[in-house]
This record gives C-alpha cells, sequence and structure tokens, in this order.
C-alpha cells in the first residue's frame, strides 16, 4: 500500500478492485499539481471491501475518498450516513471523512452522467436501455429519471428490476430505445475486442450509445455504434464531472 507518505499533508483516495490505472489518481494528481496543493491521491486497491475499515484507521489526514467498481453498494454498511441523493440512488462513489470523525457516503456519479449526456439529447431520445444492473447503472436510472427519460435494464440473469435478457433482445426493441447506455466492464482495456451481446445492425442515427468506459477512449461497443451512425459518447467527460463535485464535498467546511 503506498499510503506511508507525509503525515502532515491531507490525503485523498480511490477504493476499487484492480484499478492500477484510474482516472481519479491521474485526475487529483494533475489538479493538486495545477493548483500547488501539497495533497496526495492513494489508490487503494482491494480484494475485499472489508479491508478498508484498516485503511480508514490507520490512513491520518485522511480527507475524502472515491469508490469504484465492485463496491458501490459494498461499501454503505461502513458508512455512518448517507446523503439523501446516494440513499435514493442506494449506490456511493464518494465519500467525506468529517470533523466529527464521521463516514458520510454521497453519489456524484449521477451528477456527471446527467451533464454530460444533456446536449446530446434530442426529442425523439425518449427511452434508454441499461446496461448491466450495478452500483453505476442504479446511478444511471436515477439522472435518466431526473430527465424524465424512460428506461429498462437488460441484464444477463433474471433479476428484480430487469425487463430485457440480452438474449431477448431483439431489432425491434433495440429501435425503440433510442439511448444505449453501457455499465458493464465488457469492452475495458485490456479486453477491448468484447462488447455487450446486442443487435447493432438496429442502431440508427437517431441513436446515442453512450460507454462509461473511457479506457479505450473508444471501445467495441462504440464503434459498432459509430459504423451505424449512432452518437456516441465515452466516460471522461462524466468522470471529469464527477470528480470535480467530488472535490466540492471534500471541501465542505
Amino acid at each position: 500500500m503506498d499510503n506511508a507518505q507525509d503525515n502532515s499533508k491531507l490525503k485523498f483516495g480511490l477504493v476499487g478492485k484492480d484499478i492500477s490505472y484510474s482516472f481519479s489518481r491521474s485526475y487529483f494528481k494533475s489538479k493538486f499539481e495545477t493548483e500547488n496543493l501539497q495533497y496526495s491521491y492513494v489508490n487503494f486497491d482491494l480484494q475485499s471491501i472489508d479491508e478498508l475499515s484498516e485503511i480508514i484507521k490507520n490512513t491520518s489526514n485522511l480527507k475524502g475518498i472515491n469508490v469504484t467498481i465492485p463496491y458501490k453498494e459494498e461499501v454503505i454498511p461502513l458508512l455512518d450516513k448517507l446523503n439523501k441523493k446516494a440513499l435514493a440512488i442506494g449506490a456511493v462513489n464518494t465519500i467525506r471523512f468529517t470533523k466529527n470523525n464521521k463516514i458520510i457516503g454521497y453519489n456524484t456519479d449521477f451528477y456527471g452522467f446527467k451533464n454530460s449526456i444533456k446536449p446530446y439529447l434530442k426529442s425523439h431520445h425518449k427511452k434508454a436501455l441499461i446496461l448491466g444492473t450495478g452500483g453505476a447503472s442504479k446511478a444511471i436510472a436515477y439522472a435518466l429519471k431526473k430527465l424524465r427519460i424512460k428506461y429498462d435494464f437488460v441484464s444477463r440473469s433474471q433479476k428484480e428490476n430487469v425487463t430485457f435478457l440480452y438474449s431477448e433482445l431483439t431489432s425491434d426493441i433495440i429501435s425503440k430505445y433510442t439511448i444505449i447506455i453501457n455499465c458493464t466492464p465488457i469492452g475495458t482495456f485490456p479486453k477491448v475486442n468484447q462488447c455487450p451481446d446486442i443487435p447493432y445492425d438496429a442502431i440508427t442515427n437517431k441513436h446515442i450509445l453512450y460507454d462509461l468506459i473511457y479506457n479505450p477512449e473508444q471501445t467495441k461497443f462504440l464503434q459498432c455504434g459509430e459504423l451505424k451512425g449512432a452518437t456516441t459518447i465515452n466516460g471522461l467527460e462524466m468522470l471529469r464531472l464527477q470528480a470535480e463535485k467530488s472535490w466540492k464535498i471534500w471541501n465542505k467546511s
């Protein structure tokens, strides 16, 4: 663990699994350098969320944490309190440590997604398919609700709130849902030749394909959409927006 740093400076970090390459760490490292802030940002790569309590206890001056796959839901029982939006969403991607040692969970994913897709929305974008059912997909659903866009979940297996299995998707269904959002890790580096199994032939120039993945910049999912004339968006702007929102939360007095 590379958190044995100068104890006098504030520390921030990212909790996740297999996060050696992370947007958050490079983003905040660059931010701290640009703004001449003597802070550090550390990756806490955990095999189990149970390791987090020990890290919190043993890391001095820890001010805030981002949370990524697969711990956005699993982290909730370790928190003292949830912000209203995080409670409504049921997933946390930002944690703030208060002066009186309270651990509070927030969700800035929904904010990042909502504000990054907004400029691309047109009047025919009325229905969305959310691929995947993890913590990230819950924030996407919350944002779509706020944007008054109807949505349905797609999964590999039948579970609560899932409308379609991948095996049930037809060209007719795809043509009715003009926004398709990949909230799964399928297609992330290094497995760049993989993509969600949907009928891409039904994609048109009226569709938006949005991938929460940012590495690679253009996933196979987005490439397939682009070939059919769809508008394609990767997860980079969403990440930038949610990171800045996290920063504001951490700096609350």
